[in-house]
């Protein structure tokens, strides 16, 4: 097996294993204070999840593209989420998406 290809390898395993960390804290912070009881419902609504899966292979794997596959996927799946937020959050919309394109240029640029 090529150097690439088991670093390749690695950063799979890391960003899976982390993104099942995560999603076993966020399941034990749920059943301990109840996210929708504290006005956050959408912590644990599980069509997120796979954002929280993109998001976390994005940080952790040198090839962004799974990653970006994965949230090319969320937003298609989210579609009715996403332009309801936009109408009812426009006055953030700009800064927002400056900041999420920003942070994901940095990112990559780093990498």
């Amino acid at each position: 097996m090529s150097a690439a290809k088991a670093n390749n390898n690695r950063d799979t395993y890391r960003a899976t294993a982390i993104t099942l960390i995560v999603f076993g804290i966020l399941y034990l912070i749920d059943k301990l204070v109840h996210f929708s009881a504290l006005g956050l419902p959408w912590v644990m609504n599980k069509d997120n999840f796979l954002l929280y899966t993109a998001v976390i292979f994005l940080l952790f794997k040198h090839d962004k593209s799974v990653g970006l596959v994965l949230i090319g996927l969320w937003l298609v799946l989210n579609f009715n989420l996403i332009t309801a937020l936009l109408g009812t959050m426009s006055a953030y919309l700009l800064p927002v998406a400056l900041l999420v394109i920003g942070g994901i240029l940095y990112l990559v640029s780093t990498r």
